[in-house]
Parts: C-alpha cells; sequence; structure tokens
C-alpha cells in the first residue's frame, strides 16, 4: 500500500507541475482524500522504455517548425490567451522556449521578468522523471490545452520527452544574473571555439548576422545578451543548420561549456565595414524594413536608367558595384545614370562623408529619415576601408587577375557548397527564364560577386568572407573558381 501510494502521488506531482503551463493555479481540497480513494493497483509490467533522439528533442524544444519544415499553426497556442505579459502572436506562442525559457526554468528563470514574461512554469521539475509520463503530458494527458499530437507525429513527441527527461542542463553554476559567466577558463574555451566553431562562425565569431544589421546579432552578441540561449544552441545546434554540430555528441564536459562561454563573451558584437557593405548594397535590406515609396529625390536628374521605386535607393544603383559610377561599369547600359562613383570618396573624413549621408552636402541626397547615425558611420567605415578600384583584380572582359581556381574551389566546399551546392545552382536568384545561380552572378557581374563574397547578402545569415578571416587572394580565388561553374 505505501509504494503503491508513492507511485501515484509522484505522479499527481508531475501532472501538477505540467498542468501549470496554463498559469492556472486550484485550490487544495479541504480535506485530504482517503487513501482509498486514490490508491490503484500495482503496475503488472515495467512502464515501456521510449526510444528516439534526445538531441533532435533539444532542437524541437527550440523551434520544432523550423526542425519539422512544417508550417506553423496559424492561431496562436491555445494556452497563450491565459497570459498577458508577453505581447508575441502566431508561430513565437508555439516554441517550448518561448514559454519555459532557454534556462528552462520559465517564470522563476530568465523569463520571470522581460518582454519574454508569460507566468508559465519551466520543464526543469520534470527531467529524471517518468519520460512516459511527459510524453502523455506533451500529449495534453494533464491539461488538453497542452496537446501537440495534432503537430507533431508521436516520434517528435517521443523525442521531446527524452530531452526533458534526460537532457535539461542547469547552467546555474557558471552563468550568473548579470549574464556574465562566473566561471570558465576562457584560454580552453578559445581551444574549444577554433576547434569546433571558428570554421563557420570566423576567428572573431562575425562571419554570420542571425538578425538584421539595424540590430546586428552574432556569436559574440548571443553568448553576452543570452548566454542560456548561446548553451543550448552550442549543445544541441541550430534548428536546420545541418553543418553545426551538437557538442552533446562531440562530448563536451559540463566545465567545458562553463569554458566555451567564458571565451565567447569576450567577442565582438559589431562588424562596421562588412554592416556598411550590405547597406551600400541594399540598405533597406540590410536593416530588415521596407524601401521608401516614390523614387530618390536625384532620380530625376537623369533619364537613361528607367529603374523606379525601391532600386532607386541602393547606393550601389547609382555609385555600381564597382564604384566608380559613370567612370565604370554603370558608364553605359541599362544601369546607367551618369552618377559620379565614391573611389575619391574614400579619402574623406568621416564627418564630410556624414554631411553626404545626411543630407548637409546635397538636401537630394538625404537618407536620415531611414537610417541612423551610427548606421552611416557604418557605411563610412565601409567607404573608407573596404572601397577600392578592383580594375586591379577583374580585366574589363570580366575574366581574374591571378587567380587559383584549385585553391578557390577548396575555399568554395569548406563553406559556400553548404548552401549553394557542388554545382552553385541550388538557389536560383533570377527567374525560371533567365536563371541566375553563384557561377552566373560571378561570370556575368564579378563585381557584384566581389562584393558579396566579402561582406554577404543584405538580411540573409550568408558568411561575410572578410569575417571568415579570408584575404584578397581567397576572394580572388574563390572568384576564379566560381567562374568555372554552370550559369544556366
Amino acid at each position: 500500500m505505501k509504494k503503491n501510494l508513492l507511485v501515484i502521488v509522484f505522479l499527481l506531482v508531475l501532472a501538477a507541475l505540467l498542468v501549470a503551463c496554463g498559469g492556472q493555479t486550484t485550490q487544495a481540497p479541504t480535506d485530504a482524500p482517503t487513501s482509498a480513494s486514490i490508491v490503484t493497483e500495482a503496475p503488472t509490467e515495467a512502464p515501456v522504455a521510449l526510444s528516439g533522439d534526445p538531441i533532435q528533442g533539444g532542437l524541437l524544444y527550440d523551434d520544432w517548425v523550423k526542425v519539422l519544415g512544417v508550417d506553423a499553426p496559424t492561431d496562436n497556442q491555445p494556452l497563450w490567451g491565459t497570459q498577458t505579459t508577453n505581447t508575441r502572436s502566431g508561430k513565437d506562442t508555439w516554441r517550448c522556449k518561448e514559454c519555459h525559457g532557454w534556462d528552462y526554468n520559465g517564470v522563476n528563470g530568465a523569463y520571470g521578468k522581460g518582454s519574454h514574461m508569460t507566468g508559465f512554469v519551466g520543464v526543469s521539475q520534470v527531467a529524471g522523471t517518468d519520460a512516459s509520463a511527459i510524453l502523455a503530458a506533451l500529449k495534453g494527458a494533464t491539461n488538453p490545452d497542452h496537446d501537440f499530437s495534432s503537430v507533431m507525429d508521436d516520434q517528435a513527441l517521443t523525442n521531446l520527452a527524452l530531452f526533458l527527461n534526460d537532457y535539461q542542463f542547469d547552467t546555474s553554476f557558471f552563468i550568473g544574473a548579470d549574464k556574465l559567466a562566473t566561471s570558465g577558463d576562457a584560454v580552453n574555451g578559445k581551444n574549444l571555439f577554433y576547434q569546433n566553431c571558428s570554421y563557420c562562425h570566423g576567428p572573431q565569431g562575425l562571419s554570420m548576422n542571425f538578425a538584421d544589421d539595424s540590430d546586428p546579432e552574432y556569436y559574440g552578441t548571443i553568448a553576452s545578451d543570452n548566454p542560456w540561449e548561446f548553451i543550448h544552441k552550442a549543445r544541441f545546434g541550430q534548428p536546420n543548420a545541418e553543418n553545426m554540430p551538437s557538442m552533446v555528441d562531440l562530448g563536451l564536459s559540463d566545465a567545458e561549456y562553463a569554458d566555451l562561454l567564458a571565451y565567447a563573451q569576450t567577442l565582438p558584437t559589431s562588424s562596421p565595414v562588412t554592416e556598411g557593405g550590405r547597406l551600400y548594397d541594399k540598405w533597406f535590406a540590410a536593416l530588415g524594413v521596407d524601401a521608401p515609396a516614390g523614387d530618390q529625390p536625384l532620380w530625376a536628374t537623369q533619364t537613361t536608367n528607367t529603374r523606379t521605386g525601391a532600386d532607386t535607393w541602393r547606393c550601389k544603383e547609382c555609385h555600381g558595384w564597382d564604384y566608380k559610377g559613370v567612370d565604370g561599369r554603370y558608364g553605359s547600359g541599362s544601369h546607367q545614370t551618369g552618377f559620379p562613383g565614391i573611389l575619391d570618396a574614400a579619402a574623406m573624413s568621416p564627418e564630410e562623408l556624414t554631411a553626404w549621408l545626411d543630407g548637409s552636402k546635397n538636401a537630394d541626397h538625404n537618407f536620415s529619415t531611414y537610417m541612423t547615425a551610427d548606421d552611416f558611420a557604418r557605411l563610412v567605415a565601409f567607404i573608407q576601408k573596404d572601397v577600392f578600384d578592383k580594375s586591379t583584380i577583374i580585366n574589363d572582359d570580366k575574366t581574374v587577375v591571378g587567380g587559383d581556381a584549385t585553391h578557390g574551389k577548396l575555399l568554395f566546399d569548406s563553406v559556400c557548397k553548404v548552401c549553394h551546392g557542388t554545382d552553385g545552382k541550388t538557389f536560383n536568384f533570377g527567374s525560371d527564364s533567365e536563371p541566375e545561380y553563384f557561377g552566373t552572378i560571378a561570370a556575368d557581374n564579378p563585381w557584384e560577386f566581389f562584393n558579396k563574397a566579402t561582406v554577404g547578402v543584405p538580411g540573409e545569415a550568408m558568411p561575410a568572407g572578410w569575417n571568415l578571416g579570408w584575404n584578397l587572394q581567397d576572394i580572388i580565388d574563390l572568384l576564379t573558381y566560381a567562374q568555372t561553374l554552370p550559369t544556366k
């Protein structure tokens, strides 16, 4: 009898914790139930052990919609209406982490305040409990509004249950309330970073921006701003980033996660030159905003380029991918405007360049309504440090000077192939009738290819060559190889 009663009490506690995902509390009964009212027959068989992939479970906890490649439900998660402090809606309301936090402690952890606060409990309480009971709760056994069986299949839910049961991680011993690592050997963390992370994230963690350039988010940004998210992603990987390893699979110890975080928090959180280069390409895409309505005011002073709307606001559309404007590749053809280039502007002072951007020099060249002083500073950094005469490396016939295609292929295979495919044709940037692939851009517009290969693509998490630690010769070699790839 005593043994049975303990089993039942355990299950009732577990159910209460998971029901609390709804943020609801119930009155305790005024009279304790008699033992006869809760005693059940002892199970005749041991529960069946669940089998699955808890690493995928950790990814599902992060963003199961991305992991499973499905559309998010159109409405908010049913329990979302029981809280009013977190104003997010739609897809975000279905993410496990949005209710229970990256630290798994919900209202008792980092999500106990701020814009992510919901009041929902964490899931750390179910760690080490019965995985089958957790699975049942995910299917709505303890609360029908917490039933995910209509949006995830049984194996995915099993994987999630296994993660919750045995793969949660208590970071409180090395992350303080101020988000700083309280312990950890940054020297060893640097070794771990270079062994496992720098290949994709670059030597300073700046190769990929996971947000837009209005508020950049790099490897070091996440480590400093949300160390709990950093540790979760380090342990399980990034949803849909197949080339990012799970460090659980790599066998890192608890102490090594503390080491990695300690080093990651020393890395920079901004990259002005590459961010400025993306602004030069298409600043509204880089900043994640809509392009201004109508044409740029100066556009009416020319008649040769018939483009309208958003294109007229791009710096490159007036000044060219070679930075020479009317004196370069945009001196003829459909892109011709007659506007000057910016090669000489590289010698100007930051104050003088800013005066050209904020309208002080020309009221019709005023971008201050759309960009901040910080945005201007990044454009200035790009113009002063990254604008140079590309005729020294690209001939008039678009061929490349002094490139090594063999080395270029090694660079392509190590980074670019992951997304663009072995032949560079995974993504078509054009249309079915006029396709534009990796090799197409390299062959038809090597000046544009150079810009995108070095600073990245606005609004995309494409690695920036400069921030991968590549030098000028590396880019030349990559371009040389890219021109051997199919163009259609």
